[in-house]
């Protein structure tokens, strides 16, 4: 059995590198699922900018639906990594399990209750009567694949704990590439529009849950799924210690909720319009946030492995690169948002009106990102320790 990388040996610094560029460029590669989308339905004929608006409105249910996987798969995987580096293969084992069956449950529910919800959920996020349609053919494909979904990116988190991080991101890279040559096909070749992009995103997150769990049950990796040692004592940790991200999807969710009601409700006649200039603003602070968390978070098998095998020498070296690597990450994002922004935005439009106010707003929107490191190397850092209490704070 090959690892790629040894937690507990192998020199901080390299690892770090090794571990962290990997997992940056798979949620880097995930951004490219929504934006991807985004960028084709903004450029369809005639509807573009409605529909755009629509798939904005959508967002933060997408977004409510990918915390559940972080609540389990953020929750759970450094708890797996602090009772590998105890040495206890046995627990570690439990822990992946029971993840294993939150996400099943989690994702049955989630979906019952978003389908029965949704027309309600999307007047409520911001829908007008113009682009409902759009926003409702989206989210009700998507729905139909919330699965998937979860099983991909949160059982992900369990192949890059146990040192896999070069696998983890081929699992993304291979939903992201399916979704690139699909999106076209269905949008425009076989004129599905709106569907088309839900379609194409659904059947690659399919591929993408097809490739994590094939390899978590194969014996290509030290903790394999298994099935039983279910406990409401195992549960209940992985709930606790996957509070902190979901927290703060959740809150990210909020602030976006009421930006995009307030933006249709004072915005009168150009209500539309400012939502589907704040979905590209949205889809750019994607770019900063999704890899910067591939960063710190990606890293927390190295910080939670460590914890457990008590060599806090490790764990501070550990730190000190991570906090570097990310604040060296949104220096040169902040530099990108106020120089090349534009160039970003055209991607999902022509019109020189909504390029000229995205553009503004970008610029604005992100004159704090570079000390949001910090933040993230914090909340992740501790969440890869298990300490809660800390991490929610």
């Amino acid at each position: 059995m090959k690892i790629e990388n040894d937690l507990g040996k192998d020199d901080i610094k390299r690892l770090v590198i090794r571990i962290a560029i990997p997992s940056m460029l798979a949620q880097f590669v995930n951004v490219l699922y929504s934006v991807v989308d985004r960028m084709y339905i903004g450029n369809i004929a005639e509807i573009g900018e409605k529909a755009l608006a629509g798939v904005g409105v959508c967002g933060p249910i997408v977004t409510m639906i990918s915390a559940f996987a972080s609540l389990v798969g953020i929750g759970g995987s450094p708890l797996m990594s602090i009772k590998m580096g105890e040495g206890s293969e046995k627990e570690a084992k439990k822990i992946l399990a029971n993840s294993f069956l939150m996400l099943a449950v989690i994702s049955v529910i989630t979906t019952a209750g978003a389908l029965l919800l949704k027309n309600n959920l999307l007047m409520w996020f911001g829908a007008s009567e113009t682009i409902f349609p759009y926003a409702n053919q989206y989210i009700t494909i998507y729905l139909l694949g919330t699965i998937f979904a979860l099983m991909a990116v949160g059982m992900n988190q369990f192949i890059i704990c146990q040192g896999f991080a070069k696998v983890g991101m081929k699992s993304v890279t291979l939903g992201a590439i399916i979704n690139i040559i699909l999106d076209p096909v269905f949008i425009f070749v076989l004129e599905m529009g709106v569907r088309g992009a839900a379609l194409a995103t659904v059947l690659s997150q399919m591929a993408s849950c097809a490739f994590v769990l094939l390899f978590l049950f194969s014996k290509k990796v030290p903790i394999r799924i298994s099935f039983g040692g279910y406990e409401w004592r195992i549960i209940r940790k992985i709930t606790v210690l996957g509070m902190t991200p979901f927290l703060i999807i959740a809150f990210d969710n909020v602030l976006i909720i009421t930006l995009n009601a307030a933006l249709q409700h004072y915005g009168g006649a150009e209500g539309d319009k400012l939502l589907t200039c704040a979905t590209i603003v949205q889809s750019f602070m994607l770019m900063v946030t999704m890899p910067l968390g591939g960063i710190t978070g990606g890293t927390e098998p190295i910080l939670g492995y460590n914890f457990g095998a008590r060599r806090t020498d490790r764990v501070i070296r550990a730190q000190k690169y991570i906090a570097c690597f990310a604040l060296v990450f949104t220096s040169v994002m902040f530099i990108a948002s106020q120089t090349l922004p534009h160039y970003f935005v055209r991607i999902f439009t022509h019109n020189e009106e909504y390029i000229s106010l995205t553009v503004w707003a970008i610029r604005i929107y992100t004159v704090g990102i570079i000390p949001l490191a910090l933040q993230y190397v914090v909340v992740d850092g501790f969440t890869g320790m298990g300490v809660a209490s800390v991490a929610i704070f």
